[in-house]
């Protein structure tokens, strides 16, 4: 190659990555926040807050009405079952009309249908093993499952609790115990259902 040529084109790349770029970054501002972003919060953009449990102190039935009853237990014994769970924990009836939380409890029978295997061992089930036949020998035995079905009537109790102020729920629980075939006996699964639904209370 001409050396004149190659200087001449050396020359010109040097020219051209000297001159101006055509190209220039341009960028818009932001627009302006509007106006009502000033004056208020989104709360929904941050997490609630932990709900203080401890600050809870004192309760009154709902709408002023105790527990409903039914045919097979009376609504006074809702009641004081469901007064003496909440004061073992450390919720007591409102003295005035002002309290903390508003409650409401109602119970109902409902039929569960429950299975039982019972494994029990055939002497008939199976083969024999050993040697000179089954009584010179030893035998073998198998174990065959017995499923039983069955129903069952259980006292299902549930207990809500609304907060005074807000009128918003703050807790729900639902338990179950077997009913019984009387008074004496519903009573108790009654008292059972109430202690386990509250062991739940307050959350952890």
């Amino acid at each position: 190659m001409n050396p004149r040529l190659a200087m001449l084109a050396i020359a010109l790349g040097i020219t051209a990555c000297q001159s101006d770029n055509p190209y220039h970054a341009v960028s818009s501002p932001l627009p302006p926040a509007p106006p009502q972003a000033a004056q208020a919060v989104d709360l929904s953009a941050y997490p609630p807050a932990p709900r203080d449990y401890a600050r809870y102190r004192s309760w009154r039935w709902q709408d002023n009405r105790g527990p409903d009853g039914s045919a097979w237990v009376d609504p006074a014994l809702i009641a004081e079952a469901v007064s003496n769970g909440l004061d073992q924990r450390g919720l007591r009836p409102a003295r005035t009309a002002a309290t903390d939380l508003y409650v409401s409890a109602d119970s109902r029978l409902e039929t569960r249908v429950r299975q039982v295997r019972d494994d029990y061992r055939d002497p008939y089930y199976g083969g024999g093993l050993g040697y000179g036949g089954y009584r010179q020998g030893y035998g073998g035995y198998a174990t065959v499952p017995v499923v039983r079905t069955y129903q069952e009537q259980v006292l299902v109790v549930s207990i809500r609790l609304f907060d005074a102020r807000t009128g918003q729920p703050v807790w729900s629980a639902s338990a179950e115990a077997p009913g019984g075939n009387d008074q004496a006996a519903r009573s108790q699964a009654l008292r059972q259902a109430v202690q386990q639904a509250l062991t739940a209370y307050p959350p952890s």
